[in-house]
């Protein structure tokens, strides 16, 4: 019986080592567990986070989008603006160098009947 007891005291002890190191290993699992379960909750705060600058960046991008979109649409009506102020200053160039000719003929006319008229003058004279 006694070496019965021993051999039972024995088995009892090296069941409760089991136990301990089997309670140790649960222990560091809980721990791990919750480590894990904190970097998961980080991970899905920065998640979150990112979901929301991705959010702001694409309403921006709209924002910026619509503001090109208006700014095109400006330039497009400049544009339109300076080809129909450029067509008007090309036939205002065209007439004035029209009436540029037209003066340069009219002074030679007026000089051609000035030198006339001299020569009449000049002849009436010695007449």
């Amino acid at each position: 019986l006694q070496k019965e007891l021993l051999k039972y005291k024995q088995e009892a002890r090296n069941l409760q080592g089991i136990k301990d190191a089997l309670q140790q290993r649960l222990i560091q699992q809980d721990a791990s567990v919750l480590q894990l379960k904190q970097e998961l909750l980080r991970a899905n705060m920065d998640k979150e986070e990112l979901h929301n600058q991705n959010v702001d960046l694409q309403r921006k991008v709209e924002e910026r989008n619509r503001l090109l979109a208006e700014y095109k649409k400006e330039l497009c009506q400049k544009d339109r603006h300076l080809q129909q102020r450029q067509t008007k200053l090309d036939e205002m160039l065209r007439q004035l160098s029209e009436a540029s000719y037209q003066q340069v003929d009219l002074e030679r006319e007026l000089e051609h009947k000035e030198a006339l008229l001299a020569r009449c003058m000049k002849r009436e004279a010695e007449e």
